[in-house]
């Protein structure tokens, strides 16, 4: 495997990952609004934003090729 596909694999992975995050992050901040549980929502907020972090680092290893 060359180091473009490795690199593509490795920040394609950042990518699905952090949208998985986001997405999850935003199932856990819904739920803890229904639920009213602060603690819950407050949570789900910031893996939303773990989540968004982790795909600018994929768009990152993709343009400088790590």
């Amino acid at each position: 495997m060359s180091r473009e596909e490795e690199t593509m694999k490795s920040s394609m992975k950042d990518k699905v990952a952090g949208t998985f995050h986001e997405a999850k992050g935003a199932v856990r901040e819904m739920a803890g609004k229904l639920t009213d549980n602060p603690k819950l929502e407050v949570k789900g907020k910031a893996e939303k934003i773990a989540g968004k972090a982790q795909e600018k680092l994929g768009d990152v290893k993709k343009v400088f090729g790590k």
